[in-house]
């Protein structure tokens, strides 16, 4: 189909996003040039939809599954949610990005969207992230630009808010941190009325992915933690996200909000004509001797309509609850515990791996 006016054909029951050659070569962080030779030499390319005068057009979601089948490496980016607070989101993060590095020899970037900001200490200790909020490299500063008068100047730089090889364990080498801040806060209740910008260029739920599109590739998974809420900040975790894993103790309470969960981030994904993929429910802080537990878990586990448990349960124990403080240690083991706590972290991270790589 060729176009030879200036119209684009109407989209609106796709509800896909549309890209001219130039935002193809950003979005794979390449030249024009390369994107010229890649539609010249490789029939997997996608065809555009339209021509226009200015060029061809594509559909976004046919170009990112062109990408990820082209390079051999490509981050999974994971976000982590649950809109109830304390059921283990942040041990079972944490966890996750220390495990996938220090046992299975993974690149990790974690991203903290939470504003209580658990998992940025944890992972680089209160002093640390004091310093880091005061200076303004955190993601605060992020969506606070956006909130900036139109011509001042940016604040936020990716450079300096990215801390390199965190975590206090010695066997943990190749862990990046994005930090989060209290600032989010206030900062979340002001992005609804942020300007559209020129030719309304600006979106709320886009600020992240703009942020962090070129270094995502530089990881083998990308861990996003979310806050317990479906607002704008957590919408834009869900944004760069393949799919999405619920932490969750195994209680009436705290699983009461996955089916909403589930249909809010449906509808979100539909809107930007994408998948975000339902990876699993970790069930965290188990006790074996609660009947609660052990039917609230049979509960999830028959339900068809919700996403898969993963097979390993994280037990409730001092030592995990005690991995949470910054402490220096040398393994995985000295941190959550040698009573099969690090047995089971190491077991779930193994399924994670696998749901994730066959979800891919």
């Amino acid at each position: 189909m060729t176009f030879t006016g200036g119209a684009l054909p109407d989209t609106s029951e796709s509800g896909d996003q549309l890209v001219g050659l130039f935002e193809v070569a950003e979005m794979a962080g390449v030249s024009r040039t390369v994107v010229a030779n890649w539609r010249t030499r490789d029939k997997r390319f996608p065809a555009p939809i339209a021509d226009l005068r200015s060029g061809p057009v594509f559909r976004a979601s046919q170009i990112r599954r062109y990408l990820k089948r082209r390079k051999s490496h490509m981050a999974h980016v994971i976000a982590t949610i649950n809109l109830k607070g304390g059921v283990g989101k942040t041990t079972t993060t944490a966890a996750l990005a220390e495990f996938l590095s220090a046992e299975f020899n993974k690149r990790v970037l974690v991203i903290d969207l939470d504003p209580q900001t658990n998992l940025t200490t944890v992972l680089v200790g209160e002093q640390k992230w004091e310093s880091l909020n005061d200076s303004g490299y955190t993601l605060a500063t992020l969506f606070q630009d956006a909130l900036r008068p139109e011509g001042e100047s940016p604040k936020f730089n990716l450079g300096k808010t990215l801390q390199q090889n965190v975590s206090s364990v010695d066997a943990v080498r190749k862990v990046d941190l994005l930090p989060s801040s209290l600032d989010l806060i206030d900062v979340q209740d002001r992005l609804a009325s942020m300007s559209s910008g020129r030719f309304y260029s600006n979106n709320p739920t886009d600020l992240l992915r703009k942020a962090v599109r070129k270094i995502l590739d530089d990881y083998d998974y990308v861990l996003v933690d979310c806050p317990p809420n479906l607002g704008i900040v957590t919408l834009n975790g869900l944004r760069i996200s393949d799919g999405y894993i619920i932490p969750t103790i195994p209680d009436v309470l705290s699983t009461y909000g996955i089916p909403q969960i589930q249909q809010r981030v449906r509808a979100f994904a539909d809107s930007l004509g994408e998948t975000i993929t339902e990876i699993g429910i970790v069930v965290t802080k188990y006790r074996a001797a609660s009947a609660v537990h052990r039917n609230t878990v049979a509960r999830l586990e028959d339900d068809e309509e919700l996403p898969v448990v993963l097979p390993t349960y994280i037990p409730e124990r001092d030592n995990i609850a005690g991995s949470a403080e910054f402490v220096g240690r040398s393994t995985l083991r000295q941190k959550y515990g040698y009573q099969g706590e690090y047995k089971a972290f190491r077991s779930m991270t193994e399924e994670f791996i696998e749901l994730v790589e066959e979800n891919a």
